[in-house]
């Protein structure tokens, strides 16, 4: 910048506004010092200082030196001065002058030529202030911002901004650096533009909104009109429907209250609000409730039997106590004990097995045999929370729960209601289902169930509820507390044929197109698809395959290739369906030493498992492979360890284990592993890979051992057995204190098997392997 010459001015302090050059500003003189500063400058070429004063008592640095143009008083009384600001200048030190006023030597500052950036960023400023003060509607001072040309004085014009307070025009003041000047001035006034920006927005949004709101209004109360005009007043009509419901439903007192308060909240809220929606839908909810409805049971023990029979075979621990709870019921009624005592003596049961065994079919038989609706819950993956309880109302899209939308479809207050897959009940984040179950299937408190959406008791203690899982062990504890477990082990090779021909052929022969004249199938046929075509403890396998056969007769029917009637036979079996898909392979694996038959039980029923074993020169140790859990490794380490600790009375040396590394496997390896059970059967491999001896291809083993031998009993002892009855296996050895399990094993199976109960080790050893040593060793 230019330095021009040393001045002597008057001071006149600015307390509440700044005087930027260009600017032309009328100031009211209330101060002694004001007036003398004036007075001087009078006196003098017209000239002072203008320098703002801040709150803490210091002067700016740069102040503007302005001539005084015109002088006079107010209307009110008040001497007041016109100024124009002329130009910066730098404050100096105080001088002695003429009169009281302060006198100061200033150092005037003149601007340079200004260069291209400057005169770029006072276009892009008179831009933005164009745009601010059209939005305040003061179009005609933009036009006379397009006369500045000068980039000093454009950016000099923010001093008569209403946005900038006292400190930030100080500043403006105090940068005389014309570049840095306007890009500071720019940075606020782009603020202010987007301040201004967002209100407009905001109040152009709100205007609209109230103009469409207005215009709803005026539609809707036109549409009224015309309505009552038609008699078609389908809200009155809809608030009388809820009015005539209360007078005649005989629901619980307190349901009743609940819907009188709605409807006095539905009465006095607008029709344009959406609540009255949401009212109107919690209403629809209530109402259709079946409060006051409830099936009659049927109370003939003997006939509610013999429709549990007609529709499925076998099963008989369940229809037993179906038919105990009749029993029950009819006696209570007979004897004229009070409804109310019941509470806390409902039937809860839990139906456990394998896939295919008819759980789910089993609740609308129990149901069809007590006279009662039907409903069922898929609990299968359920995640949340509110699917047992229902969402809150003030959630959108909020509805009842599982359990209150069941009571609406059955239709009654008394329903056999269907849990079904109740294991596989998941949790996150937004709750555990199972514990919402807690309170459903408690019958000490089931009679106050609450649901979030409805936020009314309901009364549950007269539903009969059965669950229905494939694993007991998925299902939490506190809920399997709650429950009475009944086991469906699977269906023998006999019970399976009963059910086909008296359930499943005429079923699909139904969903084929066939009639009972045009094709039949002879028992051994049945039973070569049982034995060859399906490995299974249910039957839905065995369904699959009969269709099969029917769609291949259905096919030559219809291709004019063959003429009814139609007899299939065992002969006929393999044509229809191909190969056999499972063979009797106990005999082919258990051939060599090293392999022995266990029996487990899995999500699908009881199983036969081979293990095999091998040992190999290297390091001792051992391995086991076959995708297998931590109990189950533990269980081959004591195998070993019990082996190689009883070598001498097992007929072994210790040669036979020095520098020989051990291999355990379990075939299908896919498949996830664990349970102590395998135990005896991991030993016997081991001993009879030691020995030579083969194992015996008729018998199969389970039960869990010790380091000292004892054999400790297991669980699944029916479904175990029932497996290696379908695998063709005639011998089954099991811990002795599983002997009494044998009572739940179908008498027709006791008989064609034959049981030994071990104790120790050395009894399972005699059982299983071969009398004689029939091959070495390999070195």
């Amino acid at each position: 910048m230019d330095e021009l010459q040393t001045l002597s001015l008057p001071l006149l302090p600015l307390t509440t506004g700044v005087v930027l050059p260009g600017m032309v500003v009328t100031m009211a003189v209330e101060s002694d010092d004001a007036g003398a500063a004036l007075n001087a400058a009078r006196n003098g070429d017209g000239r002072l200082v203008l320098v703002p004063r801040q709150d803490n008592g210091r002067y700016a640095t740069v102040g503007t030196i302005a001539a005084v143009e015109n002088a006079g008083e107010l209307p009110s009384g008040i001497r007041a001065v016109v100024v124009r600001g002329l130009q910066r200048a730098r404050i100096g030190a105080g001088v002695p002058g003429t009169g009281s006023a302060l006198w100061v030597q200033v150092e005037q500052v003149d601007d340079p030529i200004p260069s291209e950036r400057a005169v770029e960023l006072a276009r892009e400023y008179r831009a933005v202030v164009e745009n601010v003060l059209q939005y305040r509607g003061a179009g005609q001072i933009a036009e006379a911002l397009r006369g500045i040309t000068d980039p000093s004085a454009m950016a000099d014009t923010a001093g008569y901004s209403p946005d900038l307070d006292f400190e930030q025009k100080v500043e403006i003041l105090e940068t005389v650096d014309v570049e840095t000047r306007l890009e500071l001035v720019l940075k606020w006034q782009r603020d202010v533009l987007a301040d201004l920006a967002l209100r407009d927005r905001i109040r152009t949004d709100v205007t609209e909104g109230m103009e469409k709101t207005q215009r709803e209004f005026l539609l809707r109360q036109q549409l009224a009109a015309i309505r009552k005009e038609l008699g078609d007043d389908d809200g009155a009509e809809a608030d009388e429907r809820y009015r005539i419901w209360l007078n005649e439903t005989d629901a619980p007192e307190h349901v009743k209250a609940a819907v009188e308060r709605e409807l006095g909240r539905l009465e006095r809220t607008s029709d344009q609000s959406p609540e009255g929606g949401w009212i109107r839908t919690w209403l629809d909810t209530v109402t259709e409730l079946p409060w006051a409805v409830r099936s009659d049971d049927r109370l003939q023990v003997t006939e509610a039997r013999a429709i549990l029979d007609a529709d499925h075979n076998g099963l008989e621990d369940v229809k037993d106590r179906i038919v105990e709870y009749l029993a029950v019921r009819k006696l209570r009624t007979d004897r004229g004990l009070a409804a109310s005592s019941e509470r806390g003596a409902g039937a809860i049961l839990a139906l456990v097995g394998p896939p295919g065994v008819g759980k789910t079919s089993l609740g609308e038989s129990v149901a069809r045999a007590l006279g009662r609706k039907f409903a069922r819950v898929a609990l299968g993956g359920v995640r949340d929370e509110a699917e047992i309880r229902g969402h809150r109302r003030t959630y959108v899209g909020a509805m009842p729960g599982r359990i209150a939308r069941a009571l609406k479809e059955a239709g009654t207050m008394n329903p056999v209601l269907l849990l079904d897959e109740v294991d596989k009940l998941g949790s996150d984040y937004r709750g555990d289902p199972s514990s919402a179950l807690l309170e459903v299937l408690d019958p000490a408190q089931n009679h106050t169930f609450r649901d979030h959406y409805l936020e009314v008791e309901l009364d549950l203690s007269e539903v009969l509820f059965i669950a229905t899982a494939n694993m007991i062990d998925t299902i939490p504890g506190p809920l399997l507390d709650r429950m009475e477990v009944i086991r469906l082990d699977g269906y023998t090779e006999d019970e399976k044929l009963a059910i086909a021909r008296d359930h499943l052929v005429g079923r699909q022969l139904e969903r084929n197109g066939l009639d009972a004249g045009e094709v039949s199938l002879t028992d051994d046929a049945i039973k070569t698809v049982v034995a060859d075509f399906t490995r299974e403890a249910g039957v839905r396998q065995l369904e699959r395959e009969l269709g099969k056969v029917f769609r291949k007769v259905a096919t030559k029917l219809a291709a004019g290739d063959a003429e009814s009637p139609i007899t299939v036979g065992n002969d006929d079996v393999r044509a229809y369906l191909g190969r056999p898909k499972f063979f009797q392979e106990a005999s082919d694996r258990t051939s060599v030493p090293g392999v022995a038959t266990g029996l487990a039980v899995t999500g699908t029923g009881g199983d036969v498992l081979f293990v095999e074993a091998t040992a190999m020169p290297g390091e001792s140790g051992l391995a086991v492979t076959g995708q297998l859990g931590d109990v189950m490794k533990e269980s081959s380490e004591i195998a070993l360890s019990y082996v190689r600790s009883h070598a001498a009375p097992l007929g072994l040396s210790d040669a036979d284990f020095e520098k020989r590394r051990f291999h355990v496997h379990f075939p299908a390896g896919a498949v996830p592993k664990d349970g102590p059970s395998a135990g005896v059967t991991m030993t016997t491999a081991l001993v009879s890979l030691l020995s030579g001896r083969p194992m015996r291809s008729n018998v199969a083993m389970t039960g869990e051992v010790t380091l000292q031998g004892r054999v400790l009993p297991i669980g699944g002892v029916k479904q175990k057995v029932l497996a290696a009855h379908r695998a063709g296996l005639t011998e089954v050895i099991l811990p002795a204190r599983n002997g009494p399990d044998l009572d739940d094993v179908p008498a027709k199976v006791r008989e064609e098997m034959q049981f030994h109960l071990a104790d120790d080790v050395t009894q399972v050893l005699d059982w299983a392997l071969e009398p004689t040593q029939t091959q070495a060793v390999a070195a």
